[in-house]
């Protein structure tokens, strides 16, 4: 019998951690909870410590762990409280930890992804920022460390079932690779409405249930803009091998285009366990708890091209990896805080696009910004700063 597999969820209380969570009640046989980390959501954090009891749990601040402690306390558990972004990249790292799911949203989950990466674990990287912010940096600690990167994005994780195990014949293979989007809710929604899009409407998804910053990106589609990014250093491809069409029925999640012309897709209901699940097994398969795909009762399968009015961020993906080394960090900070001010109602859903443009245009990267986590850092904190006077001039 094999031994369980200790498994760190990065993010614990977000969509993607309570999905891997409940891969995870399914098979007690081939896991264990190890560690939960979540941002500041002690009630829920809570809640999955009294389930799981994992030897260590993490938050964000001290005053949330703080308050965690004292109710793990009362209940009598032993859980060991840690906090900051050092105790993250601790618990991503530590020696007795086999599987880390990164699932933390944002470029706050760069260093504790790059902590697994380098300390050579199973990784399944569900956050889009840590290739976005520093691509190179990032496939370079996965060589070194040893790790097996694992996508958990339904697109990503789509290409790579599609795709034989030894990663060195994937460019003898590839001639590009077809993302699919749904288009979100304003697919066919008239652009000259947009203005008066309300942050409930960019979130209410047709096909997904996911957290509320990444359903905005759904909306604009810059969520395929950064899985674009993405895919361009998860598979090694020239940006102009990858290509982007609307499905809005979210049943084909991604194909590769081989040279032979042959077109090979990955199909299944939306439903995120799925690469949850194959992730956590690869190069095995386990069950996901997702529904079976039943074709017989499924509606036609249609495509399209995305509309250049109503997804203009889409194009900026080409355009930063066109551009100076450092540019799709600046472009990942700057829609963080157009996508804040929007959820916040400073600024209209049209203008998420004008303050990632703009900042794009005042944020340059310095040569050799993306050399080092502390160079990204510094250009992803100037990002903001730049985007946050777009904000500001938008709404003056």
């Amino acid at each position: 019998m094999k031994p369980l597999q200790r498994v760190c969820v990065l993010g614990a209380t977000g969509s993607i951690g309570g999905n891997t969570l409940d891969v995870l009640s399914r098979h007690p046989e081939r896991f264990e909870v190890f560690a939960l980390t979540a941002g500041s959501r002690v009630d829920e954090l809570f809640g999955q410590c009294v389930q799981w009891r994992p030897r260590y749990a993490a938050l964000s601040a001290e005053p949330e762990a703080v308050a965690l402690r004292a109710r793990l306390r009362e209940a009598g558990l032993a859980t060991e409280v840690l906090s900051g972004e050092a105790a993250l990249c601790e618990l991503a790292s530590h020696p007795d930890v086999d599987v880390v799911m990164g699932a933390i949203v944002g470029a706050a989950g760069l260093n504790p992804c790059l902590a697994a990466a380098r300390a050579g674990k199973r990784l399944l990287l569900a956050n889009k920022e840590a290739l976005v912010v520093g691509g190179r940096l990032f496939m370079s600690a996965v060589a070194e460390g040893g790790a097996t990167l694992l996508p958990i994005d339904s697109e990503h994780s789509a290409i790579f079932q599609c795709l034989p195990e030894d990663p060195q014949t994937w460019s003898q293979r590839i001639d590009h690779i077809v993302l699919t989007a749904s288009g979100g809710p304003f697919r066919q929604r008239d652009p000259a409405s947009f203005a008066s899009i309300t942050p409930d409407e960019a979130c209410a998804h047709p096909n997904w249930v996911m957290g509320r910053k990444i359903s905005v990106d759904s909306a604009t589609m810059m969520n395929k803009a950064l899985e674009v990014i993405e895919a361009r250093w998860l598979f090694g491809l020239a940006p102009a091998q990858i290509k982007v069409v609307l499905h809005p029925q979210s049943i084909i999640h991604s194909m590769v285009v081989c040279r032979d012309r042959s077109v090979l897709a990955q199909l299944g209901t939306p439903d995120m366990r799925v690469p949850i699940a194959y992730g956590l097994s690869w190069p095995e398969r386990i069950t996901s708890g997702a529904d079976l795909l039943d074709l017989t009762r499924t509606a036609a399968l249609t495509f399209e091209a995305p509309c250049p009015q109503r997804y203009p961020g889409l194009q900026l993906a080409w355009d930063t990896l066109g551009g100076p080394e450092g540019s799709t960090c600046v472009l990942n900070a700057a829609n963080e805080v157009a996508v804040a001010a929007f959820l916040a109602r400073r600024i209209r859903f049209d203008q998420i696009h004008a303050v990632n443009h703009a900042t794009l245009s005042g944020c340059l990267p310095e040569p050799g910004v993306a050399d080092s986590v502390a160079g990204l850092l510094e250009l992803d904190a100037r990002a903001r700063v730049c985007a946050e006077g777009v904000v500001r001039s938008l709404t003056a």
